[in-house]
């Protein structure tokens, strides 16, 4: 079976499926072709050049001639499920997750993103009163079905079943007439300079409504999220207020942030 067909075989629906396996292509090979792209994708050569200049945009790609070469120093992990996730670091997750739900106060305004952490975070939530969250992760909601203090609002919407996460225009016009005091922000990676990332480009456009209608952007995540870059860019790192991670952030990372007037929490397992 020719690369044509196995590709044709997976059936490639979206702008974002198509630059993930163009990144896939620059991982292996160092370089791609214009042509040989179209061909393999089935899609114009004008599409493909679309892509390349947007990956270029992202840091991620070099326009050469005829096509491009990589230049993200940092590797690009494959998104993982879910369920995957959640057997990953829980130690961590969870101690980020009190420090973070201790942020949380009677009267206070919130949004849980769609994730492992902040599931943690819906977990510890259950003694809070008189507090409003609302979300976009079907995991994090039912961690607060238990939660009677809470009232729980969710974004409604299509939804993942890779991440249980809601997105579209229907979740993210359910934001627009709300304003809250804090937004509690997964992601699958952070970088100084690329900023906050994520791998899906329909989860990305919600991310960004949920950041202009929160007072407080807190990210929430691991340290071995640090100096790596995803494809879809949520927002730049100078836009955080506060990050919530363990001591194993990497110590360029650290002082950038707190030099741009970050807060930076540090937990332990």
């Amino acid at each position: 079976m020719s690369n044509s067909a196995s590709v044709t075989d997976k059936r490639i629906s979206s702008t974002s499926e198509r630059r993930e396996l163009i990144i896939q292509h620059l991982r292996q090979k160092g370089s791609v072709q214009v042509n040989y792209l179209s061909d393999f994708f089935g899609v114009s050569t004008v599409t493909i050049r679309n892509d390349l200049t947007f990956l270029e945009k992202q840091g991620i790609a070099m326009r050469a001639y005829g096509g491009a070469l990589v230049c993200d120093p940092a590797p690009l992990p494959a998104e993982s499920s879910v369920e995957d996730k959640s057997t990953l670091n829980i130690a961590l997750k969870r101690s980020i997750a009190r420090a973070a739900v201790e942020l949380i106060k009677p009267g206070h305004r919130v949004i849980l993103d769609s994730g492992t952490t902040t599931y943690e975070i819906a977990r510890l939530m259950r003694q809070h009163k008189d507090v409003i969250a609302m979300t976009n992760g079907m995991n994090v909601a039912n961690a607060l079905l238990e939660a009677e203090g809470v009232e729980l609002l969710m974004t409604g919407g299509h939804l993942r079943r890779q991440s249980l996460s809601f997105y579209g225009d229907q979740a993210e016009q359910s934001l627009q007439n709300y304003h809250f005091d804090m937004l509690f922000l997964g992601v699958d990676a952070i970088d100084l300079e690329r900023g906050v990332s994520t791998h899906n480009e329909d989860e990305v456009r919600l991310n960004r409504r949920m950041c202009e209608v929160a007072e407080r952007i807190i990210v929430v995540t691991d340290a071995s999220k640090f100096n790596r870059a995803s494809l879809h860019k949520i927002i730049d790192t100078q836009r955080i207020h506060m990050v919530i991670t363990d001591k194993g952030i990497p110590t360029d990372s650290l002082d950038g942030l707190r030099k741009g007037g970050i807060n930076v929490m540090l937990v332990e397992e």
